[in-house]
């Protein structure tokens, strides 16, 4: 199989030039692809330490609210204190939200299409599965999979092992975050149209979640596509999101925004964000010890991560600092809640928009090149846009003809 261990960079990998503007300005497509997928890697890198944690632990290991990139919880005995594995979270490891969605990118590279669930059984599993990649928090190189939450190994299971049709390989699968956390490629692929993005990751997570679960991945693509958008604010991003968001999803999304929106900065909005979504929430109030009916399908309950997302955006005025610092110190979820937020308030703003420092840890640490992706998805979505617009024309022309009309 082939190696693709990467060398640990120096200095931070070049920014992307191919239509970035040299003043500053609205963002192009290239910068806000590159500000989404830049700013969810270290959004995710930020919160892996204190994954499953709440405000109040948080605040006593590290003596106040984390302000930037710490180390792992137990410090160096983070090899055998961890209750699940010996995963380095810490000094600005990416977590597997960064693996899939980079996964996912590369998948796009491959397509050069849109995606639907048969693009995950033959390209995301041999993703998977096939090609061994530096892994950041196992410190070793090692196929995705050997890294991936069992419910992302469900998709290997039952797709690779099991032949299901992959439109429904995700039933079954306990009902989480999974496969919102890497959608935010759809949405910049979908740049600029919701429904486009949503109708796209609702195809692509049938093959790895149901119920709730493959409804976040939507609206979260929707809500990137939504962010992309110029002109495009916080309050433009949750309407777009309200729009297509269905039953416990759309209820989360009202409450939590609902709650958010009565407040300025993302300290005072951890506690309300929290109680806003709980009601919605099945995981309960200890993240580490989840109920009896938590991660099953239901019509009237949501995933946490998304709404508390969209959330912090709301709270932080779309500012990328404070969202990200507002999700990670949310505890729980917090490095795919950062993850979500990031992605978005990257897409709203560009690049720029990502504390650079921060990149450039989370680069180095990692040893990740995290500008490439968006190279590449930045390609993708111009020739996807341009076969979409010679199809629309084609059925412009075609319906003017049926239908008598010049």
């Amino acid at each position: 199989m082939t190696s693709t261990v990467p060398p640990a960079p120096t200095t931070s990998p070049s920014p992307t030039t191919a239509t970035t503007p040299a003043t500053p300005g609205a963002p192009t497509l290239d910068d806000r692809i590159a500000g989404a997928l830049v700013g969810a890697a270290v959004g995710d890198a930020l919160g892996g330490p204190v994954e499953g944690r709440s405000p109040e632990q948080i605040t006593a290991r590290h003596g106040g609210r984390i302000t930037g990139i710490v180390g792992p919880w137990d410090g160096d005995d983070w090899r055998t204190a961890r209750p699940i594995a010996p995963y380095h979270k810490g000094d600005g490891h990416v977590t597997d939200d960064t693996l899939m969605t980079h996964a996912l990118v590369r998948v796009y590279g491959k397509v050069r299409g849109h995606l639907d669930a048969y693009a995950v059984a033959d390209h995301l599993v041999p993703e998977l599965i096939g090609v061994p990649r530096w892994i950041p928090e196992l410190e070793a190189e090692a196929l995705p999979l050997q890294r991936v939450f069992l419910a992302e190994k469900w998709i290997v299971a039952r797709l690779h092992y099991g032949h299901v049709d992959p439109r429904e390989a995700g039933s079954g699968n306990i009902v989480n975050c999974g496969a919102a956390m890497y959608m935010a490629p759809v949405g910049l692929v979908n740049a600029a149209h919701p429904r486009a993005a949503y109708d796209e990751a609702i195809d692509v997570a049938g093959a790895h979640q149901s119920s709730y679960g493959r409804e976040a991945a939507g609206v979260f693509a929707a809500g990137v596509a939504a962010a992309c958008a110029p002109g495009a604010t916080p309050a433009t991003v949750v309407e777009a999101c309200l729009s297509l968001a269905k039953d416990g999803t759309r209820a989360a999304i009202e409450a939590v925004c609902e709650a958010a929106s009565r407040h300025r900065d993302v300290e005072s909005a951890l506690v309300p964000l929290r109680a806003a979504v709980a009601p919605f929430d099945t995981v309960g109030p200890d993240y580490r010890a989840p109920s009896l009916g938590a991660r099953r399908p239901s019509r009237l309950h949501a995933i946490e991560e998304l709404p508390v997302a969209l959330g912090m955006l709301l709270a932080a005025g779309g500012d990328y600092r404070q969202a990200v610092l507002g999700s990670v110190n949310y505890g729980r979820d917090c490095d795919s809640i950062a993850t979500m937020s990031g992605a978005l308030a990257g897409a709203l703003h560009g690049e720029r928009a990502v504390p650079a420092d921060w990149a450039a840890t989370v680069a180095g640490a990692s040893r990740l090149d995290l500008r490439a992706p968006a190279r590449t998805l930045a390609e993708v979505a111009r020739e996807v846009f341009a076969r979409d617009t010679a199809r629309r024309r084609a059925h412009e022309a075609a319906f003017a003809t049926l239908a008598g009309t010049p």
